[in-house]
């Protein structure tokens, strides 16, 4: 097992000399191994090494003898170790998330912040078999080829070194080693979904190919070189697709069906089951929206774009007089304006009404807003949202338009300025 532990860090230069490394310890058989087989290679690559145990609050005195497990394993090989506990049950009822998930958040999130404060790498053991059941996992949900590419070696600060050894192998290696681990009594339930696919269907897949696992791990590989392959050419196309509020449809449908689904995934506000984006792409060839909860993607006029659901804004007036500045709608309003004359002392920001009108600059054209707003495709959602400067029912200057014909009048000989800025 250590050879391809070395060929595998080798491979995806997971280590450099004097890197700091961080194992992930369960206390488990897998991250037992893992934590061994750096520590046999600790002077090989020049490792500095040290260990991290999160407590989940779920198994009571069975997870404080975990947590004194990793305790004595660590001052037997002289590593610090790093403990932190987290309450998973409150947390994913708060977050109302299954246990399963919200640990792996949890986990993940305090391995970022470590790597961040120790300016360390995470190890995480990581098995083929791990990697065999996440793909087995994401086929039962419908995945994209991101999915099927399963576990990634490296990504960002986090390394797998395991992740071309099966559970089988890593087990052989304690017995050949003398290693103890504890075992998780949850990983014996098929509560939960994981373990049912460990249980019942890995022991069936490897009954038709006692390799199944090496063959997942390759199909994976392939999967991951022909995503990267995607992704760059998804990128492209939301560069060329991409417009002043949204995604131009035509743009995207030119694409090849693979790459419109690799763009659509990157754009989708939800875990990208295949269902989503067939609906997303349903909705440009025809119109239409999706719900996604929170936001929806809405196709309209030919534009793609996500609309997150906002709050009512003021329907109030605020009068515009000499130099001023304000909040509005998560923005700041400066404008300033020289109004002495009696005739422009009615000038008023507000958000729009029935009869508003527009006049185009240079065109000598006048619109209802709404029509003018329609020709620079202002997304339907966002225009009660709009700030405006107007006189009566003339509007002087519009968020997205920029000042009317009346406007620029009054810029040039009263000196109005209105500048907006995100707060």
């Amino acid at each position: 097992m250590i050879d391809t532990v070395r060929r595998t860090i080798d491979r995806f230069r997971m280590l450099s000399p004097g890197s700091h490394v961080v194992v992930a310890l369960s206390g488990g058989a897998d991250s037992v191994a893992l934590l061994h087989s750096l520590y046999s290679l600790k002077e090989i690559y020049q490792l500095e090494l040290s260990a991290a145990h999160l407590n989940h609050g779920i198994r009571g005195a069975e997870a404080q003898r975990d947590e004194q497990f990793c305790k004595i394993l660590c001052e037997k090989y002289n590593l610090p170790l790093y403990t932190a506990f987290a309450d998973i049950p409150a947390l994913a009822r708060q977050q109302k998330i299954g246990e399963e998930l919200c640990g792996r958040n949890e986990r993940y999130r305090w391995f970022a912040a470590l790597s961040a404060q120790l300016h360390a790498q995470v190890a995480t053991a990581h098995t083929a078999s791990d990697n065999a059941e996440t793909l087995l996992l994401h086929l039962t949900r419908g995945m994209s080829l991101s999915g099927a590419s399963g576990i990634p070696p490296v990504r960002g600060n986090i390394i797998r070194p395991l992740l071309f050894c099966t559970r089988e192998e890593i087990e052989a290696y304690c017995a050949d080693h003398g290693l103890t681990y504890v075992t998780d009594s949850t990983n014996l339930s098929d509560d939960y979904t994981r373990n049912k696919i460990r249980h019942q269907v890995m022991p069936a897949l490897k009954a038709i190919n006692p390799a199944m696992e090496q063959a997942v791990s390759r199909f994976c590989e392939s999967a991951a070189a022909a995503d990267a392959y995607l992704q760059a050419q998804a990128e492209q196309l939301l560069q060329q697709a991409h417009t002043a509020y949204g995604y131009q449809a035509a743009v995207l449908l030119q694409a090849h069906t693979a790459v419109l689904h690799t763009a659509l995934a990157r754009l989708c506000p939800v875990p990208t089951e295949n269902r989503y984006l067939h609906l997303m792409h349903h909705i440009l060839q025809c119109g239409g929206a999706v719900d996604f909860g929170n936001t929806k993607a809405v196709c309209k006029q030919g534009i793609l774009r996500f609309a997150t659901k906002t709050t009512a804004f003021p329907t109030g007036e605020i009068p515009l007089q000499g130099a001023m500045h304000f909040s509005f709608g998560g923005k700041t309003v400066n404008a300033s304006i020289h109004n002495s004359d009696k005739e422009i002392n009615n000038l008023v920001f507000r958000t729009r009404r029935e009869g508003d009108r527009f006049t185009f600059p240079k065109r000598n054209l006048t619109k209802p807003l709404r029509k003018a707003l329609n020709e620079y495709k202002v997304p339907a959602e966002q225009r009660d949202c709009l700030l405006l400067l107007c006189q009566d029912s003339t509007v002087l200057w519009c968020e997205h338009l920029g000042f009317s014909q009346q406007g620029n009048a009054l810029a040039a000989s009263n000196g109005l300025q209105i500048q907006l800025t995100n707060t």
